[in-house]
């Protein structure tokens, strides 16, 4: 039976996320909109995921926050990548490319 919504690989929330603050700062719901309108789409992040994920990239010291107010005028928490955000970026961006290479080559799409 087709799934109607794509599921994320366990582990690839985080490449995402960073993925995308590495234009700029965001809030939380802009992340969500940056993901889906990237992913043409295909990938919605919804908010019981995306913000303990947010919380625990800053714990992790990837990303900062700061209270800020959007473009509605509303109170909200901005996220942007730290220095050391975008390097795990960088490491996990390689590590989804060898992944999805070998995934190419036993499904024989090389």
């Amino acid at each position: 039976m087709p799934k109607d919504k794509s599921d994320l690989l366990q582990g690839t929330l985080d490449m995402l996320i960073l993925r995308a603050l590495e234009p700029g700062p965001s809030h939380g719901f802009g992340v969500s909109v940056i993901i889906r309108r990237i992913s043409g789409d295909v990938l919605q992040v919804e908010q019981g995921s995306l913000y303990p994920a947010l919380y625990r990239l800053e714990a992790e010291g990837w990303v900062r926050s700061e209270w800020g107010v959007s473009d509605n005028n509303r109170k909200a928490k901005f996220y942007e990548l730290t220095v050391a955000g975008r390097r795990q970026l960088a490491v996990e961006t390689e590590s989804w490319e060898r992944l999805s290479c070998a995934i190419n080559l036993v499904l024989g799409h090389a």
